[in-house]
């Protein structure tokens, strides 16, 4: 993959290190290192306990970055937004039993200390599928890929749409697509992938909802479906996507677009009209954070306005 711009990001109620040492322990091909540290100064009350600790912690799992955001028990994932895990037997010499038994190696050190939330075997849809949550919250999705359909990287966001944005994942996923295209103009551009309808009504969602539905950014998919099983969750803080913008006329673009609750706009955060959480920020963040009283300025602002920090 060429540079992930978009970057998932997990709230960690003050164990980001913690679970990014779980993950790189649990995964394959995995890695983790503390990215950033509140500044021992300058924070407001409520991140006082905070000062001097980790900030945020980059891990990385088969070339896929996530960062996981250290803070206190105002958010937690749930399985709104979950990750697809495609073991393709392509990837393991043609062998499905292969991928199969890596899967379930995988499975059971995600449940440990977690739970099932559809317990592992075989289902319509799959040979081999099973639906986690782990002891951080954050829910994964393990299938055995049909390597008869068209090929998907390991690793694909999935937002489950439910709540305010019930039976709209079709409306987001095209949403997402238009609004994104200038970014990704000129890498691959953004395009809608397979879609299957429910067919009949599940739940609170009706037959035309989406059981299952892709898009891609990029180079990057993202699963986008409807909520079959009656029971509301609703996108949060508590995953969050993290868009790397090059330069101000994107960060613009995207906040002008997506931004739909002046209440959310906080620190480059913002909630769209379906609920999902956005972190639309500068690609060399870093860097600009280390101006001096950068992170005091930062916390003054809504949209993030580059030449302020």
């Amino acid at each position: 993959m060429s540079q992930q711009r978009i970057v998932p990001n997990i709230w960690c109620q003050g164990t980001a290190e913690e679970a990014g040492a779980f993950y790189a322990a649990a995964f394959e091909n995995s890695s983790f290192e503390v990215e950033s540290r509140y500044p021992e100064t300058g924070l407001l009350d409520f991140q006082q306990p905070l000062a001097g600790k980790a900030l945020t912690v980059g891990l990385l799992i088969s070339g896929y970055r996530f960062t996981l955001i250290n803070a206190g028990n105002e958010f937690s994932p749930n399985p709104s937004i979950s990750f697809m895990l495609n073991f393709d037997p392509l990837l393991f010499d043609n062998d499905a039993e292969q991928a199969k038994t890596s899967l379930n190696r995988l499975w059971e050190k995600l449940l440990d200390g977690g739970r099932a939330l559809m317990p592992l075997g075989e289902y319509p849809f799959s040979a081999h599928y099973g639906w986690v949550e782990d002891r951080f919250g954050v829910s994964w999705q393990l299938i055995l890929t049909d390597p008869a359909g068209d090929p998907r990287p390991f690793i694909m966001p999935s937002l489950m749409c439910d709540g305010i944005a019930q039976n709209r994942a079709a409306e987001a996923a095209d949403r997402y697509v238009e609004l994104f295209a200038p970014m990704f103009a000129e890498t691959g551009g953004t395009a809608v992938g397979n879609r299957f309808p429910y067919g009949q009504p599940s739940g609170k969602a009706s037959a035309e909802a989406l059981a299952f539905g892709e898009f891609r950014l990029g180079e990057q998919w993202f699963v986008c479906n409807d909520n079959g099983s009656g029971v509301d969750h609703g996108f949060s803080c508590g995953v969050s996507l993290e868009v790397q913008c090059n330069g101000q006329p994107e960060i613009d673009h995207l906040w002008e677009g997506l931004s739909a609750v002046p209440e959310a706009e906080q620190c480059g955060w913002l909630a769209d009209e379906f609920g999902v959480s956005w972190q639309i920020v500068p690609e060399n963040m870093g860097e600009l954070m280390e101006h001096p009283g950068a992170f005091e300025r930062m916390l003054q602002m809504k949209k993030l306005v580059i030449a302020d920090l």
